[in-house]
C-alpha cells in the first residue's frame, strides 16, 4: 500500500511539472517586430481632397520588467503631406466590454461606410451591402486612430501576459492610455490637439481614460471627448428591478418609442411630449416611486394613469407592475398584440416574434440582428482587398469569453470594496477640474432604450461637472444614431463644429 501511494505521488509530481513546463511553453515570446500593413488612398472629406496613409499594426504593451505581454491593434489614417507635429489627432473606440472598434469605424468615423436601412424597417439581409465613401469623415482636421482593446480585432496577450491583466474597469483603460501616449510618442504628437471618440461603455471607458492620462508621472492632457450614447453612470442605465433610479431615467425614452409607433403622444411634437415626460419624471413619478407602499390606492392609480398615458401601456398591465415598467418588458408589451417586438438598441426597430406570450424579446434586439451582418461583412472585406491586411486568424468583432471574466471593481485588488453600480462621471469630472481646457460632447438617441437620454441629463447635472464645457445634441434614432442617415449627416456636423471651435 505504502509503495502504490508513493509511486502515485511521484506520478502526480512528474505530472504537474509537465503541466508547469507545457504552461511555460506557452508562455515564451519569440522576438519580433510588431506587424504593420500600410496602404495609400485618397478621397475628398469636408470639401478637400485627401490622400491618406492607413496604418493597421499592433504595439506591443510591455510589464514594468520590459517584458511584452500584449499586442494592442489599431487602425490610424494618416494625411500625407500635412506637419505631423501639431495636427490633431482623434482615438476612437467603441464599447461592449469586448466590442472591437469596428462599429463606429465603418459606421460614422471611417473614411468609407457601409449603409443599413435608414428607416429602421428593413432586416440587412444577406451580401452584397452597400459600402460608400464618407465625404463628411474628419480627415480634413484631425488624423484618425481606430483602437481594438486587447482581446478584440486582433488584439491579444503575449509572452507572460494574461487576460486579466486588461479584461476590467482600470486594466483596460490603463492599457489604453499607455498604447495612447505611446503613438503619440512615436509619431511625434505631444504638442498636437488631443481628442477621444467613444460609445456606450466605450464611454465609460473614456472617463476613466482621461483620468488615467493625467497620472503616472508623464501626465497627458486632452483637449475633448465626444461621448456617443453615454454611460458613466449604470445606475441610470441598468433597468433592473428594484434600482429606483432606472425608472425615473427610462420613462422619456419610453414614452419617445411609444410616440414614434404611434401609442402615445399623438398630436404633439416628440420634443414637446418628451419635455413633458420629463417633467412628470422629475415631480410627481420620482417621489412616487420613493413613496411606494405608503402610497393610496387613489395615488397609484393617478400615477398608473399617467404612466398609460407616456408608455401606450395598458393601465392594467402597469398596475400589476406596481408603476414600474422594466425595458425588456416594455419592449414586447408595446406592440404585443401585434406580434412583434422593438428593439434595443434601437427602439424604432421591431420585429415579428415567435413566442407571443413570453415576459420579453424572444429573438434578441431586433436593432442588432437586422443591422450586424452588414457590419461584419463589409469590415472583413475592407480590411482583407482595401487595406491589405493578411492575417492567419480571423478579426474579432467581440471578444470570446470576456463577460464573465471582466473585473468591474474600480479599486485596486486586495482594496475594501462593496458591489454598487459602475459609476466613472466622478472620474471625468474631476479630470475636467484638472484640466479647465477639456470639452465634453454627449451625443443622445431619443430611442435608445439602453442607455437612455435621460440618464445622460441626469448624470452631467451632478458628480460637479463644469456645465459650461457640456455639450448636449439629440437625435431621433438609438444608440447608433448614425444609422439614420438624417442623424448620420447631423452628428457629422455637431462634432465637427465641436471639434472647430476647439481647434480655432
Amino acid at each position: 500500500m505504502k509503495k502504490s501511494i508513493y509511486l502515485l505521488i511521484v506520478f502526480q509530481f512528474v505530472l504537474a511539472n509537465l503541466f508547469a513546463q507545457e504552461k511555460e511553453e506557452k508562455k515564451a515570446f519569440e522576438p519580433r517586430e510588431p506587424k504593420r500593413f500600410e496602404s495609400t488612398h485618397s478621397g475628398t472629406f469636408g470639401g478637400q481632397k485627401i490622400t491618406y496613409k492607413a496604418v493597421v499594426s499592433e504595439t506591443f504593451l510591455k510589464n514594468s520588467s520590459g517584458e511584452v505581454t500584449a499586442a494592442l491593434w489599431s487602425t490610424a489614417y494618416l494625411k500625407e503631406g500635412a506637419s505631423n507635429q501639431n495636427r490633431p489627432v482623434l482615438f476612437i473606440f467603441n464599447g461592449g466590454p469586448g466590442s472591437a472598434s469596428v462599429w463606429l469605424h465603418v459606421g460614422f468615423f471611417g473614411p468609407k461606410v457601409v449603409h443599413v436601412d435608414s428607416d429602421a424597417k428593413a432586416d440587412d439581409g444577406a451580401a452584397p451591402y452597400a459600402f460608400v465613401e464618407n465625404n463628411q469623415a474628419l480627415l480634413d482636421l484631425t488624423d484618425l486612430v481606430f483602437v481594438d482593446p486587447i482581446g478584440t480585432g486582433y488584439s491579444e496577450v503575449l509572452g507572460k501576459g494574461e487576460t486579466k491583466e486588461y479584461w476590467g474597469l482600470n486594466e483596460d483603460a490603463a492599457s489604453i492610455a499607455k498604447f495612447m501616449k505611446i503613438w503619440v510618442t512615436e509619431n511625434g504628437r505631444w504638442q498636437a490637439p488631443k481628442f477621444m471618440a467613444g460609445e456606450s461603455f466605450g464611454t465609460t471607458r473614456a472617463a476613466k481614460i482621461a483620468e488615467v492620462l493625467e497620472g503616472g508621472g508623464n501626465p497627458m492632457a486632452l483637449n475633448g471627448i465626444v461621448l456617443i450614447s453615454q454611460a458613466l453612470d449604470y445606475g441610470g442605465s441598468s433597468s433592473w428591478t428594484d434600482n429606483l433610479t432606472s425608472f425615473f431615467t427610462y420613462l422619456p425614452s419610453q414614452a419617445a418609442t411609444a410616440w414614434y409607433h404611434g401609442k402615445a403622444g399623438q398630436g404633439k411634437t416628440l420634443e414637446e411630449f418628451t419635455k413633458e415626460a420629463r417633467e412628470f419624471a422629475y415631480t410627481e413619478y420620482l417621489s412616487a416611486l420613493f413613496l411606494g407602499e405608503k402610497q393610496s390606492q387613489v395615488q397609484k392609480e393617478a400615477i398608473a394613469d399617467k404612466l398609460a398615458y407616456f408608455t401606450g401601456l395598458d393601465k392594467g398591465y402597469i398596475l400589476q407592475s406596481k408603476n414600474q415598467i422594466l425595458m425588456h418588458r416594455f419592449k414586447k408589451e408595446l406592440l404585443r398584440a401585434e406580434g412583434k417586438a422593438i428593439g434595443t438598441l434601437d427602439g424604432r426597430f421591431l420585429a415579428k416574434e415567435t413566442d407571443l406570450v413570453a415576459e420579453g424579446p424572444v429573438l434578441g434586439d431586433a436593432s442588432s440582428y437586422m443591422t450586424e451582418s452588414a457590419y461584419t461583412a463589409v469590415f472583413n472585406n475592407y480590411i482583407f482587398t482595401d487595406l491589405n491586411v493578411k492575417m492567419d486568424r480571423p478579426y474579432l468583432g467581440s471578444a470570446q469569453g470576456m463577460g464573465g471574466s471582466w473585473n468591474w471593481k474600480p479599486v485596486p485588488d486586495g482594496a475594501y470594496w462593496e458591489p454598487s453600480f459602475v459609476s466613472t462621471a466622478r472620474s471625468l469630472s474631476e479630470a475636467m477640474h484638472r484640466n479647465t481646457a477639456m470639452k465634453i460632447f454627449v451625443a443622445n438617441g431619443y430611442y435608445d432604450l439602453i442607455t437612455p437620454f435621460f440618464d445622460a441629463e441626469y448624470t452631467f447635472a451632478r458628480h460637479d461637472f463644469p456645465q459650461e464645457r457640456i455639450e448636449m445634441k439629440y437625435y431621433e434614432a438609438g444608440h447608433m444614431m448614425y444609422n439614420r442617415q438624417a442623424d448620420f449627416d447631423a452628428l457629422a456636423k455637431d462634432i465637427r463644429a465641436f471639434l472647430e471651435g476647439i481647434l480655432k
